[in-house]
Order: structure tokens, then sequence, then C-alpha cells
């Protein structure tokens, strides 16, 4: 049965402050795959480091490089939903698990050069593309509408947030928000969906839509939970990061086993069938 003519995945309501859970059961997946899980964030936060010292003197840049880098985070953290569902399993978390994960991803499907086989890398181009549209969109805003030059940290402070005058701070957030709502509402269930199910990227898309449809309130706080975060993390120097990216791609993985049933489609991993040419 093809992904197509599969139905759809169900969408469950939560209550408001299961978000919560979804954290602590992060946390108890960080403490049993160890080290493998805190080397996810060690790589984001150096990736992370790497963007600043390239841009450190140019914050018009930064700003918004800092914040599209985390647009395609949810792709980053794909190994990290795959050890939360190997410790769901029973199975032992490594690191060869992490390896097949990124260069492997569905070792049982016939065809590598399909469409469904590169539905992930599909939505992390999109992600992408989504990152790039925003750092273009904060560089303007902050190096136009700015009235003195924005180069450090204290610049932006000092020209953007603090200014006595003028609205930039605010354009700059709610720009922002408009890029991030929808692609919270496109990516908070779909990765990990993609990565456990046989399903096509439009109808992950759409079902993790649903599940934001369907929970407004329980994934508004999901949402904020993962911005306060996210923001103590870039905080800390981006240190933080190294135990908030697991913390909340684990937490992810929770949220998509407790928002999503989709037990009625095929596993990603299970065999496929080689299909007969007549």
């Amino acid at each position: 049965m093809s992904a197509s003519t599969d139905p759809a995945p169900l969408v469950r309501t939560i209550t408001l402050m299961q978000p919560l859970t979804w954290l602590v059961l992060a946390w108890r997946d960080m403490a049993r795959a160890g080290w493998i899980s805190f080397a996810h964030g060690l790589v984001l936060a150096v990736l992370g480091g790497l963007i600043m010292w390239g841009a450190h003197d140019r914050f018009w840049l930064l700003a918004g490089a800092l914040s599209g880098f985390l647009v395609v985070a949810p792709v980053l953290a794909t190994s990290l939903y795959a050890l939360s569902r190997a410790l769901e399993r029973g199975e032992e978390p490594s690191l060869d698990l992490v390896l097949k994960t990124w260069w492997n991803w569905q070792q049982s499907h016939v065809d590598k050069w399909s469409s469904p086989y590169w539905c992930l890398v599909q939505f992390g181009l999109l992600l992408a593309l989504a990152a790039t549209g925003w750092v273009l969109t904060s560089a303007a805003l902050i190096t136009l509408l700015a009235p003195e030059p924005v180069h450090t940290p204290i610049d932006f402070l000092r020209i953007v947030v603090a200014a006595p005058q003028g609205w930039l701070f605010e354009l700059w957030l709610a720009m922002g928000a408009l890029l991030a709502a929808p692609i919270f509402a496109s990516s908070v269930v779909s990765i990990p969906l993609l990565l456990d199910r046989r399903i096509t990227l439009l109808q992950a898309v759409l079902t993790s839509w649903r599940t934001v449809l369907d929970n407004p309130v329980p994934m508004a706080v999901w949402a904020a939970l993962i911005a306060g975060f996210t923001l103590l993390g870039m905080g800390s120097f981006l240190m933080g990061l190294i135990a908030v990216m697991p913390m909340l791609g684990h937490a992810s993985w929770h949220a998509y086993r407790d928002l999503v049933d989709a037990s009625a489609l095929p596993a990603r991993d299970a065999s496929v069938a080689p299909v007969q040419v007549r």
C-alpha cells in the first residue's frame, strides 16, 4: 500500500500542561543515552560559535543568522528522535544508530532515488530556505531602518532594543514571529512522523498543522517553552545549548507520540518487498 492511499494519522488532544511531561521524559532519555545525547548539543553550540566568530562585528547579520540557524534545528535533531525511539523500543542507544540515521536512515527502502526516501532532506531544504529568507529580512530591517550602524551586541541593545523612539525592535520581533509561527506549525511533529512512518512530506506537514489547530493553547505553551529555553541557551554564550538542544529534541519525540497516532501507517524502517516489473 502506498503512502498516498494509507489512512491519515489520528491527532489527539492533550492537556494544557502536557508539554512539561515531555521535558521530564526528555531528561530521562538524556540520562539513559548519556554522552551521545549531549554531543548533539555540543555540535550545535560549536556551529553557533562559528557563526558568532564569523559575524562578531556585524551584529546586524549575526542576529538574523543565529535565529535563522535555529529554524533548521528540528532537522538537526533527527537523530535525537531516533535515540528516543530506540529507548522506547528497549534498544540500546549508540553512535552507530546516530550514524545510520543520517547516512542510511531507511535502509530497507528499495528505491533510494524516490521522492519519499528524500522527504527529510526536502523538508530540511525548505527550512533552510526559510532561514535564509529570515536572515536577509533581519539584516535589511536593521541596516536600513536603524538610525546608526549596528556592529556589536551592545549596539543592537542600545540602538534597536532600547531606542527611545521608533518601532524597529517591535517590527523585527513581529517579522520574526510571522515567520516562526507557520514554521512551528509545519514542523512540530512532522519530522518525527517522517522518521517513524512511511508518509509523504505533504501529509506529515498537514498532520503537524492539525495538531496545532486541535491543541492551540497547549501548543502555544510548548512554543513558549521552546523559545524560553532557547533564549537561555543562547544567553549563556551558547554553552546552555549543550543541554537545551538534546532536551528539546527528545521532548519533541514525546510530543509526537502523545499528539499523533500513526499506528495505522507502515513503519519507516519496516522491510519493503521489491516492486515486480512486468
